[in-house]
């Protein structure tokens, strides 16, 4: 889809750093992390959201379990939809969060969020 980020980053003409790609999907390295190894599993396809087409969400999401069961013990699977859930990009995506006991992830987003 033309103007879409994600869309020029899976065809090659905009640069990201990427961990895998499958047929269904590219995983990348989000211009700004929230922990060390959090990734960004994007489809191929164009589709504004996890609603949008249910079986490119269900391939995305699979793509997502496996990189997560490669390369975590712990994590979070998270997607948004709409602006009203703080969507940013208009193309599918599902953010793959490492996590640890006490990594006070939620409490450093609680402080940005006081601090705007």
């Amino acid at each position: 889809m033309a103007g879409c980020a994600f869309c020029e980053i899976v065809a090659g003409r905009a640069p990201a750093t990427i961990k895998r790609e499958t047929p269904a999907s590219v995983v990348i390295v989000p211009l700004a992390p929230v922990t060390d190894g959090h990734v960004l599993v994007i489809p191929r396809q164009h589709v504004a959201d996890a609603a949008t087409d249910p079986r490119v969400s269900a391939d995305t999401m699979l793509d997502a379990a496996q990189y997560a069961r490669d390369h975590y013990s712990q994590f979070n699977i998270i997607t948004s939809a709409g602006e009203a859930a703080s969507q940013s990009v208009f193309h599918l995506h599902l953010h793959v969060v490492p996590r640890a006991v006490n990594d006070m992830l939620m409490e450093r987003r609680l402080q940005e969020v006081l601090h705007q």
